[in-house]
């Protein structure tokens, strides 16, 4: 008897053979795509619309669907997106997550499947490691920095403040990511319990402030818990002083999260060691594999200074009775009770395939080439009088803008190099200005395709004419934005 929803091993290997080919060919097209393949104005195919039939639909024919639909975006895989944070997303990380999904393996409870536990918990254990976190230091593999920072976050509030936590305060800058304030929100805290941090003029977190205001919300019968320091913030790049700000964490006895997901892997090198001073002291840092080790969407990490305080935190009256056969032992986590993720698939293998098959050196030296790129576009737009440059970049992201230019005459900039297919920039608003943002990150962007996007900038730069004279008088690389 045939069962339609068991392929048989030829169908299987058919069906496989066919994904893997349009895979293929559709990295090996991206030298070539537009950086937008959006196509403005035109409806959705109404196969893309149409709710599934009672009958069964040819592969090819969904293969060819999904194609169009995926080619009508922006091309964040590409080498010329150098758009928000990008993430070029590796075929063998891709790979890895079809072997994950197929042997389709349990990872909540170790105990159902404790080799793959195992290889995740290395992954995790060599993190730690690698930001020189303490042997009781952990953590688990998530879908993202959001779900990572709600999950330090509700810890910091278990550990810090019991179940009675109204009066707690938690302190982020105006350029924190906002999936704290999100987490806060989730957690049970209102807007007016997430204090605003002033930033000094190089928008670095202003220590000073922050210890004042600890102080000042004590006075008033508050109690403090939770400091976050940016590791590259998103908006431009830039690293919180974390040494200082560890400083008054420990004596004022607050949780410290270091969010590192855009910047936390440049750890790997030399100058983002240096950049990130501090983080080793952090008691929860974020790092999203999906940003800076250039894996797809989807895979984040947490890490804890003490994995008890997750497990003190998440793992309550423990497993339900239905569980009592499958809890793991002491040597490997039950990741189930380390986050609020109780059915999770198993995200180690996306991480340790690409780790071991490329070697850890290969994911640095494309790390030290983002960084060489990022000082090389910094020092090649400030050359252009026509542009202003208010930072010199921490890490791999160059914030700037017209000289002169007014927030309607930046975003005509922007769109004048998106639409130009060669290159896709965004924006962002610091101290009430728009600013652009090339965020220098894709595993897939080397010298050749950063000149071709130096180039397109210039170009769109030149056809503003009217604020030649009003650049003439900045400079070049002037720095009156803002």
């Amino acid at each position: 008897m045939s069962y339609p929803l068991e392929p048989d091993r030829e169908q299987m290997a058919g069906l496989g053979q066919a994904a893997v080919e349009f895979v293929a060919n559709f990295i090996g097209n991206l030298e070539s795509a537009p950086a937008n393949g959006l196509r403005a104005g035109e409806s959705l195919d109404d196969l893309m619309m149409d709710a599934p039939q009672d009958s069964p639909s040819d592969f090819d024919v969904l293969l060819k669907t999904f194609g169009e639909a995926a080619g009508n975006a922006v091309e964040t895989a590409g080498p010329r997106y150098a758009a928000y944070i990008p993430g070029g997303g590796l075929f063998t990380s891709a790979l890895a997550d079809f072997l994950a999904r197929g042997v389709n393996r349990y990872t909540g409870l170790s105990g159902l499947a404790p080799g793959l536990v195992a290889m995740e918990e290395s992954v995790i254990r060599w993190a730690c490691d690698q930001f020189r976190l303490p042997a009781a230091a952990g953590g688990l593999v998530t879908s993202g920095g959001s779900l990572s920072t709600l999950a330090a976050l509700v810890a910091a509030r278990h550990h810090h403040l019991g179940e009675d936590f109204a009066d707690g305060t938690l302190y982020i800058t105006a350029h924190t990511h906002h999936c704290v304030a999100k987490a806060a929100r989730i957690a049970g805290f209102p807007g007016a319990r997430v204090r605003i941090v002033p930033v000094t003029d190089d928008l670095r977190l202003d220590v000073a402030a922050a210890a004042r205001m600890i102080s000042a919300d004590r006075a008033l019968g508050l109690r403090p818990f939770f400091l976050v320091a940016s590791a590259g913030t998103t908006d431009t790049g830039t690293v919180d002083p974390i040494t200082e700000i560890a400083q008054v964490t420990a004596r004022e006895n607050l949780w410290l999260h270091v969010d590192g997901a855009y910047g936390g892997f440049f750890q790997f090198t030399e100058r983002g060691r240096a950049a990130l001073a501090g983080i080793d002291r952090a008691d929860s840092i974020v790092v999203d594999p999906h940003k800076s080790l250039f894996l797809p969407y989807g895979t984040g990490i947490l890490l804890v200074r003490d994995t008890g305080l997750l497990r003190g935190a998440y793992f309550g009256e423990g497993h339900g009775h239905y569980q009592q056969d499958a809890a793991g032992g002491q040597v490997l986590p039950d990741y189930s009770a380390l986050g609020p993720e109780l059915t999770r698939e198993f995200r180690g293998l996306r991480l340790w395939l690409p780790l071991h098959l490329h070697g850890v050196g290969a994911f640095r030296d494309a790390l030290d080439e983002k960084l060489d790129l990022a000082a090389h576009a910094y020092a090649d737009l400030a050359a252009d009088a026509r542009l202003q440059l208010p930072w010199k970049p921490d890490l791999s992201t160059v914030v700037f803008g017209l000289a002169g230019g007014d927030d309607d005459a930046n975003r005509r900039f922007l769109d004048r190099i998106n639409a130009s297919g060669k290159a896709f920039l965004s924006s962002t608003r610091i101290r009430g200005r728009i600013v652009l943002r090339l965020c220098i990150l894709s595993h897939r962007i080397h010298h050749g395709h950063l000149e071709q996007v130096l180039d397109v900038i210039h170009a769109a730069a030149r056809e503003v004419p009217d604020l030649s004279r009003a650049a003439e008088t900045c400079g070049a690389g002037g720095r009156r934005l803002g």
